[in-house]
């Protein structure tokens, strides 16, 4: 068998055949040669140009985004950074040179939806790049080999991976970020981005979290708790705000541990958040184990109260059986669960308390499966996320012994009925789908009620509301890019020279100017080879 060193080509010495001119015949020969000249007009008329057609930056791009509300705003800052530098977003993925595709490793369906588009990018001769949870996870899988991946804490440098992945070279960037000794929680905040709805800003407070549930890969990929600092949360919502956002939606794998790696806590944040909110605009928390959030249950009382904040938690009990919960390594009873549900239904009128529960989790019996439904059953959520388990690979609960497939789906189908069997929405209130009431608040009467919403039409003569103080991005606008210098209002000509660093050249604009210079450099290498 060949060895690594064996050449693919022969000797170069075996290349040179004797009727070939030595060395010495070649320089007499160049003594003949005498270098003229050629006019402009000459070279442009007789000599045709080859400007390259894969300049980074002038392509189209299409970006599939898989997963929780952390995984989308990843993908808005990817979006926008891409954007800002260049490249043209599309919404059509045929049209597009280069899929971004943003992963989801939750459970198996999310993956086989990301493999399957590769497949068919790949079919498409389409040029990929691959982010999100499943390859910063497991990078080694075979279907990931010799394609460019993006890390979830690098996604600040990927203009950098699909600025090489158009070229055709693979790179793969998945290192951790840290500073001053820590985990940092992964890219800064202020980076440019495209929001999916103008109005909805989503902020990661921290990436990671604290525990090791038996079942879940996300792990693997987002690591140990990383919270980004009060002041730089903070100022990324004011800028939301200033740019017409009338909603924000807080994230992360467990917003309840928020700060209890730098000295801080939810509350902190909280507070000083609800301090930035216009008028009219709200706030929405994400997710949140029970451990954390029990140690904070009077105060988090008082902010679903405050008039600017959404009575809204997502709290996973993910089953109602203590010895489930155990396997589960949850770190919590079912009381404490309880506890914090019947805390905040009693201290907050109106509240909404969102769930998830995991049908079939190995060794799960008919009388833990039971328990679930005794509990959906008393609390009857009005919001309820149920997942059939799914064995993922490299989780401890992989290892366990399995449900059987048809016992997982009948559990299922069964909690699905007894969530419809009830009316979870029947305090929603459906209005006419206008363009003029969308970020707004409006006075409606209601009309009619159905099972699951209200129908309501405007009142006469009444003004819709507008929450934003500033006018919203238009869709597909990039947010946070330095506006224009101006000196007493009017635009400063002397600093138009910074602009190009700051991203405001319009998109178009940009291309074209990238375009002439790379041809300019082109056409002036060409006549210097020529000339000498």
């Amino acid at each position: 068998m060949p060895s690594a060193c064996d050449s693919l080509i022969d000797d170069i010495e075996d290349m040179v055949s004797s009727s070939d001119p030595t060395p010495l015949e070649r320089q007499s020969a160049r003594k003949n040669i005498i270098p003229r000249s050629r006019k402009k007009n000459e070279l442009l008329s007789h000599e045709e140009l080859q400007a390259d057609s894969l300049i980074p930056g002038t392509q189209k791009i299409w970006m599939k985004t898989w997963g929780c509300s952390h995984n989308n705003s990843d993908g808005e800052y990817m979006a926008g950074q891409l954007a800002a530098s260049g490249y043209m977003m599309t919404d059509d993925p045929s049209d597009a040179d280069l899929w971004v595709l943003n992963s989801c490793t939750v459970k198996n369906p999310a993956e086989d939806h990301f493999r399957n588009s590769i497949k068919k990018a790949q079919d498409q001769q389409k040029k990929v790049v691959l982010a999100g949870c499943v390859p910063q996870a497991q990078p080694r899988m075979d279907y990931l080999k010799g394609l460019s991946i993006i890390g979830v804490q690098q996604i600040d440098r990927v203009v950098e991976v699909v600025d090489e992945a158009v070229k055709g070279h693979s790179v793969r960037l998945l290192g951790q970020k840290k500073g001053g000794g820590r985990r940092l929680g992964g890219a800064r905040l202020d980076l440019p981005k495209i929001r999916k709805n103008p109005l909805i800003e989503i902020i990661s407070i921290n990436t990671g979290c604290l525990n090791a549930c038996t079942y879940c890969k996300t792990k693997h990929a987002r690591g140990d708790l990383a919270s980004y600092p009060i002041e730089e949360l903070v100022e990324r919502a004011s800028q939301s705000f200033r740019e017409g956002v009338c909603e924000i939606w807080l994230t992360s794998e467990d917003t309840g541990a928020y700060g209890r790696d730098i000295g801080t806590d939810l509350p902190t944040l909280l507070w000083r958040l609800v301090e930035e909110i216009p008028e009219g605009a709200m706030l929405r928390l994400g997710m949140t184990n029970p451990p954390y959030i029990l140690e904070h249950l009077e105060e988090m009382a008082k902010i679903l109260n405050h008039p600017r904040v959404y009575a809204f938690l997502h709290v996973p009990v993910q089953s109602a059986s203590d010895s489930v919960l155990m396997d589960m390594k949850r770190e919590y009873c079912i009381d404490d669960f309880k506890k914090v549900v019947d805390f905040l239904k009693e201290r907050v009128p109106g509240v909404t308390i969102a769930t998830d529960l995991i049908c079939g989790f190995p060794g799960e019996t008919e009388k833990d499966f039971q328990e679930t439904v005794d509990l959906v059953t008393l609390y009857r959520f009005p919001s309820l996320f149920i997942n059939q388990f799914y064995p993922r690979p490299g989780t401890p609960a992989a290892r366990m012994e399995q449900v059987a497939a048809h016992v997982k789906k009948q559990r299922t189908k069964e909690l699905s009925q007894l969530f419809h069997s009830y009316n979870p929405y029947d305090h929603k209130v459906l209005v006419p789908k206008r363009a003029e009431f969308k970020g707004k608040m409006i006075e409606v009467d209601i009309y009619e009620a159905g099972k699951h919403f209200l129908k309501g039409r405007p009142v006469e003569d009444s003004k819709p509301f507008t929450a934003s103080i500033a006018k919203p991005l238009q869709k597909g606008e990039v947010s946070g890019l330095m506006q224009e210098p101006t000196v007493n209002g009017i635009q400063d000509p002397a600093s138009s020279l910074l602009l190009i660093g700051s991203y405001s050249l319009d998109r178009e604009a940009l291309k074209k100017l990238v375009i002439a210079l790379t041809l300019a450099a082109a056409i002036l290498a060409f006549v210097i080879e020529k000339l000498y």
